[in-house]
Parts: C-alpha cells; sequence; structure tokens
C-alpha cells in the first residue's frame, strides 16, 4: 500500500474510533434522539450538495422504498439506541460490542439466497466470538447495565443487516447518493424531536462533539473511506473494522477516565480474532466492487471507478 494509502488508513481508523467517545459526551446534554437529529443534519448539510453535483440523487430516489428500510435499520433505529445506551454504559463497552458486527455479517449469510455451508473454521470462529462477547458482558456483571447491553446488541444486528439491503437493491448505484439520501431522510423523520427539544445553553463540549460527530465521523469519514477504497480496494479498507474498537477504548481511558475491566481485557480478544476468523474470509471473498464497514452508517455499497488490480485488491 502507498503512503497515501496508509495515510487514509490511519485517518480512518481514528475517525471511526472516535464516535463512541463523542456519542458519551453528547448524550449527557442532548436526548438520543435529538442527537441523532442534529449529526444526521450537519452530515446531510454536506453529503447532499455533493451528491446532487454529481447526479447521484436520483437513481437512488426511484428506489425510495429500500432507500427508507436502509434508513430505518441502518441509521435511524442504531443511532438512538446507541444513545441510549451510552447514557448508561462506557464509551470503551460500547465499542467492542459493536465489535461484534462482522459475527452477526457472518450468520447473515445463512438467510440470503448466497448462503453456504460454514467450514469449521468459520463456526469456530463464530463461537469464540460469541464467547468473547460472553465474557465482555459476564466478567463485569456487576456494573453492566443489561439493558444497555441488549441495546448495543440491537445495534449490532442492524449493522448486519443493512449491507444485505444494499446489495440487494443499490449495487450499481453511488454510495455517495446513497447515504446522503439516507441521512437526508432521518434528519427530517428525527426534526420534530429537534423541534421538541431544542438544544439550548448547551456546554462547547457537547456541542463540539456534535459538530465532530456530524462533520467528521459521518460525512468527512465517508468522503476518506471512498478515497482508501480507491487508494488501497475494498477488501484492505475493511481492515480498519478490527481497529476502531481498540482506538475506541483509548480514547475513553484517556479523555473520559473509563476504566478497563476484566471482561474487556479477555472479552475483546476473543472477538477479535472470532471476528477475523469467522468473516475475514469472505470479506477477501466479497466482490471488488462492495465493501463494508462496522462504524455507524458506513456499511454502504460503493461504486469503485477504479481497476481493482490497480488499487491492489
Amino acid at each position: 500500500m502507498t503512503k497515501r494509502g496508509w495515510s487514509l488508513f490511519l485517518a480512518m481508523c481514528v475517525i471511526w474510533g472516535l464516535p463512541y467517545l463523542f456519542i458519551r459526551i453528547a448524550v449527557e446534554h442532548v436526548s438520543p434522539a435529538g442527537l441523532v437529529f442534529l449529526r444526521t443534519a450537519l452530515a446531510a448539510l454536506v453529503l447532499l450538495p455533493l451528491a446532487l453535483a454529481r447526479g447521484d440523487v436520483g437513481p437512488v430516489l426511484r428506489r425510495w422504498r429500500p432507500l427508507a428500510l436502509f434508513a430505518l435499520i441502518e441509521i435511524m433505529i442504531p443511532w438512538v439506541l446507541l444513545g441510549h445506551a451510552e447514557q448508561r454504559i462506557s464509551s470503551s463497552l460500547a465499542g467492542l460490542l459493536v465489535a461484534a458486527v462482522p459475527l452477526f455479517g457472518a450468520l447473515a449469510f445463512l438467510v440470503t439466497r448466497h448462503a453456504e455451508r460454514f467450514t469449521r473454521a468459520q463456526t469456530a470462529g463464530l463461537v469464540l466470538g460469541f464467547a468473547g462477547v460472553a465474557c465482555l458482558v459476564g466478567l463485569d456483571l456487576d456494573h453492566v447495565d443489561l439493558l444497555a447491553v441488549a441495546e448495543m446488541l440491537g445495534v449490532a444486528v442492524c449493522y448486519a443487516a443493512g449491507p444485505l439491503v444494499l446489495t440487494r437493491s443499490f449495487s450499481d448505484v453511488s454510495g455517495l447518493g446513497v447515504m446522503a439520501c439516507a441521512l437526508t431522510l432521518t434528519a427530517l423523520v428525527y426534526l420534530p424531536f429537534g423541534i421538541a427539544d431544542p438544544p439550548t445553553d448547551l456546554p462547547g463540549k457537547a456541542w463540539g462533539s456534535i459538530v465532530v460527530l456530524g462533520l467528521v465521523c459521518t460525512a468527512l469519514a465517508f468522503v476518506v473511506f471512498l478515497e482508501l477504497i480507491r487508494e488501497a480496494g475494498p477488501t484492505r479498507s475493511t481492515i480498519i473494522t478490527y481497529v476502531n474498537p481498540a482506538v475506541a477504548i483509548v480514547l475513553g481511558v484517556l479523555l473520559l477516565d473509563e476504566k478497563v475491566t476484566t471482561g474487556m481485557l479477555v472479552g475483546f480478544p476473543l472477538i477479535l480474532v472470532g471476528c477475523f476468523v469467522a468473516a475475514g474470509s469472505r470479506t477477501a471473498e466479497a466482490d471488488g466492487t462492495t465493501v463494508a464497514s462496522t462504524e455507524p452508517a458506513a456499511d454502504v455499497v460503493v461504486e469503485v471507478d477504479c481497476d481493482p488490480q490497480a488499487a491492489g485488491s
């Protein structure tokens, strides 16, 4: 991979490790629904004009039913669950639980028309990964909110299901157009919450968190991710999936004084290895024009404009 590719890769590892920290800060002052509106509105203000200028919006809007389903599964439901859960659990734990997305994604193959028999190694990876989730929760059961954990697992299921909708309905259109439309639709749906509970008298750190979530972790992240795919290829780009949770832990410990628990030390390595074994081979075999990631609203089908061989895939 080139120096530019490594720079983009490192940038994405940090950018998609940030949301959990800033969500944790923001939901202390803004309702989860209000945060969804503010974040999606800010991101849509950036991405929608770009998509319109490229002519990417029309083809997406003509498929408004799957667009609405994708927005519901990928953004509307999980972002509210995520914000509500982070009112009661640490940002580190939230990031680690979302790391289980590839496990649910591997299971999702069983319910698609492309379902195939799991190898023994892949089955072992699934078992190992879910054992890691059990350790992550079970070893810290005394101070973990089980409802919040259930909400985070719901988030993981949603993120795993989103790509199924995209693969079926949007594999031949621009990922930028899909995300711009989905974010705009979500902002419109959550607009009443923004009006009912306007963000007044917020401290500077809350406003800063909202701006970072909308402009950096969503809008900028998607543009950078597209460039990373063109530079390094879709297969290599997905490796950031395994780095983001570690970034979330480090930021939570350094900036929010969160503790590294026994469950994290035991569970995270198991989840990491389980994801790699269960989902890694499928990622490597995926069609070269699509890619999925486990950051919120990042599971997008991307139309790669370059030759996969030239991109290093």
